[in-house]
This record gives C-alpha cells, structure tokens and sequence, in this order.
C-alpha cells in the first residue's frame, strides 16, 4: 500500500500464534523535514508483558529474542534491504542484507537511531528515529518499501509475532512480501 506520511497503522499478529499478552500494536509513521523516518510504536497489554531493563544506549545483538520493535526498509525492485532492531532498554541494531537472509558483514553505520521508551502497567510506548543516513539511498522517483514488526515477550519468555502484513504460514519479518507501506524517500 502507498501513502502519505503521516500515516497510522495497525500491526496484526501472526495468524498461527495463540493469543498472547499484547492485545494491539498500533505504529505511527512520519518523515522529519531532514528526511529522520519517526516511528511510534504503541503496544496495549495485559499487564504480563516482558520489558527489557534499561541498559547503555548502543548497539546490540539478539534484540529480536526478546520485546522489541522493528522496520525493514528497501529500495522498491531491488534485492537489499535494512533491519532495524529497537529495544525498549534503549539498545538497537541495523543489519544491512544483499538479498533475502544474505546477510552483509557488519559496518559501522553513519549514524545512529535515537529510542525513547515508556513502559506502563499495561501499555508500552517506544519512539524511534532513524536518520536519513541510515536508510538506503534510492535513485529519485524510486519508493522506499517498509516492513513494520514487533516482537512481544509475556512473563513466561513467549513470543508472539507482529507485523504490518504476515504472507507466510510462519512468522518471517525478512519475507519481501511483508514490506507492505511504500513512501517516498524524499518528503514532499
């Protein structure tokens, strides 16, 4: 789907996955007038929901095991794309692939994404903004497609999978066909 930024969507949960803690997650979407893609994640649970401790600012690996908000962004008919990993503790990643799964050795990335977390008895609200830097240069007129995700951990370390469209009988953020919001690179 196209649109316009900004823009309010409703992730779905993966449709073979029982019932868990988190009951929606709804993602706000917007582009800064620098080209930074804002991202407002808000999930509503039931009070059992596993929120990572907050922990030093910075890069980190494994965030998707746990509760943790995600975007995979590529360039519309070519084969790479970027993930990114935000975690409520404060900690991301970005994982640059050449094609599905192929993951490209680790770069120090040109900027960071900043996260702003707020965790209540049955609500969690994390903000991401990711620096036009970060998000791969299209060539003008090309739009840039977006998988929004998320991970939900409850007490017990079950998982439940988030996303804007789930097209496989298994969870699959990387699955191409999941990266359902086209926009523009460039803010009009």
């Amino acid at each position: 789907m196209s649109v316009r930024l900004p823009a309010r969507l409703e992730l779905l949960t993966h449709p073979a996955a029982a019932a868990g803690v988190v009951g929606r997650i709804g993602v706000e979407v917007d582009r800064a007038a620098d080209g930074t893609l804002l991202l407002a994640y808000t999930l509503a649970h039931d009070g059992r929901l596993r929120v990572p401790p907050a922990a030093l600012p910075g890069p980190a690996d494994g965030l998707w095991a746990h509760t943790c908000c995600e975007a995979f962004v590529a360039v519309a008919g070519e084969p790479g794309y970027r993930e990114f990993n935000f975690s409520p503790s404060g900690q991301w990643a970005v994982y640059d692939f050449a094609d599905y799964r192929e993951r490209i050795d680790a770069i120090a990335p040109p900027a960071t994404p900043l996260i702003e977390s707020d965790a209540a008895c049955d609500r969690l609200q994390l903000a991401a903004r990711i620096p036009a830097a970060l998000l791969p240069a299209a060539a003008p007129g090309r739009l840039l497609m977006l998988g929004l995700t998320a991970v939900a951990e409850d007490a017990d370390g079950r998982l439940q999978y988030w996303a804007l469209r789930h097209p496989a009988p298994r969870p699959d953020f990387h699955d191409r066909r999941g990266f359902a919001l086209a926009f523009a690179p460039e803010r009009p």
